[in-house]
């Protein structure tokens, strides 16, 4: 948002002060739990679709939720801080969506074929992104 705001992509666009707003966004970005993940996940993380040594599935903590929780918990956040700045700021998270789909898609390939015998059956009772719908 520093990098936008110094290329002026912001002039013009007024951000908001109000309190709902504020409110709302500040607890969508506490929902966020995609550090919760990073410390869960340990050695096991990597910069997306990385592909570890001697890798471990994990399927405890925020993984039990869905299938990507780092992915889910910076997206989260970024609707937060949307809906806190301007409702223009959603546009820039759908675009991160559709990025961060198409990585999880393509991690989970690998994943299929680390682990053939667990890691269909954990993709069949866990969502992707949000628990319960994606």
């Amino acid at each position: 948002m520093i990098l936008l705001n110094r290329l002026g992509v912001l002039r013009g666009h007024r951000l908001t002060t109000s309190p709902w707003r504020v409110g709302l966004g500040l607890a969508l970005l506490v929902l966020g739990f995609c550090i919760w993940a990073r410390v869960h996940i340990g050695r096991n993380w990597g910069t997306p679709m990385t592909q570890k040594n001697e890798p471990e599935l994990v399927t405890s903590g925020p993984y039990r939720l869905v299938r990507h929780p780092i992915y889910s918990g910076i997206l989260v956040a970024a609707i937060g801080t949307a809906v806190a700045l301007s409702w223009t700021w959603l546009t820039i998270v759908a675009l991160a969506a559709i990025y961060f789909i198409y990585s999880a898609t393509v991690e989970e390939r690998y994943l299929t074929e680390q682990f053939p015998d667990a890691y269909p059956p954990y993709k069949r009772t866990t969502k992707m992104l949000v628990p319960f719908t994606l």
